[in-house]
């Protein structure tokens, strides 16, 4: 029997980006087998120590999916002009390379809680652009 669900998808509130998202994910056959997980920042917002008290909540709800839906993977999208990357950056200047480093940091922290709590899972790491563009990261 085949499996229903095959995702979980950790992404950000941010409304520019909903349509592409959800673009990208039929494009990758995804229509109806995923489960959702939107928050600010997205993985930004689950690793961050200025958004702790929402870590929490996010691996409950992973940990729900999995049983639930008996995923096999998380797949998580970032986005680039990101709200909360700015709020991590603070004063500082606000440029292509401390924005990549923001979400390299937060993919980085993701994946290695990740692998260490879902061993026999996938996870996959993206960064969305405004002009529709998704790439893996």
């Amino acid at each position: 029997m085949k499996k229903k669900y095959q995702a979980m998808v950790l992404s950000c509130i941010d409304p520019r980006f909903q349509p592409i998202i959800f673009n990208f994910l039929k494009k990758k056959k995804l229509s109806g087998k995923y489960s959702s997980f939107t928050i600010a920042g997205s993985a930004i917002g689950v690793t961050a120590p200025k958004f702790r008290k929402w870590h929490k909540t996010f691996w409950d709800n992973l940990e729900t999916s999995i049983k639930l839906h008996k995923i096999d993977k998380l797949i998580v999208i970032n986005h680039r002009d990101c709200g909360v990357a700015k709020i991590i950056n603070g004063k500082k200047k606000f440029d292509n390379f401390n924005e990549i480093k923001i979400h390299r940091d937060s993919f980085t922290k993701i994946k290695n809680r990740f692998k260490i709590k879902y061993p026999n899972l996938k996870i996959e790491t993206f960064l969305a652009c405004i002009n529709k563009k998704v790439e893996k990261f």
